[in-house]
């Protein structure tokens, strides 16, 4: 089923200048990219962003570590996205990392695992909506 998913590269990963990389993983694969862009979000959009998580312990540091610096959202477009993206992934916990995974190859701890990726269509409606707006989803 074709779907849409989104997909941030998180301030570690850009700061660590590992974009180029992460979208060309996503562009080889033969994802469309419908929308990208690089952000500075405000404190708002990061508990917004993850207002799903509010109340748990690790909502604070999560809000302050993704307004810590730049990050690139996109909108990944292809046949089964959220789970093809997911695996490109890897594992939540870079400890359980594989290697050829996102995470598996550059994430250091769990806290700061350079990517996220919508977990289910919903989410990805939901989050998608938080960060672009409609027109700035390009069709081709």
């Amino acid at each position: 089923m074709l779907e849409q998913t989104l997909v941030l590269i998180k301030p570690d990963g850009v700061q660590r200048k590992l974009m180029g990389e992460i979208i060309s993983r996503f562009d080889r694969k033969g994802f469309r990219i419908r929308a990208m862009k690089l952000m500075r979000w405000s404190k708002n959009t990061a508990e917004q962003f993850y207002s799903v998580h509010k109340g748990k312990e690790f909502f604070k540091p999560l809000v302050e570590f993704m307004t810590s610096g730049p990050v690139v959202a996109m909108v990944l477009e292809a046949e089964d996205a959220i789970l093809i993206v997911r695996k490109m992934m890897g594992e939540l916990d870079p400890k359980n990392g594989i290697p050829g995974t996102i995470r598996g190859d550059y994430a250091l701890d769990i806290r700061r695992n350079i990517v996220h990726g919508s977990d289910s269509p919903a989410s990805a409606k939901r989050e998608i909506s938080v960060l672009f707006k409609p027109q700035e989803l390009v069709k081709y």
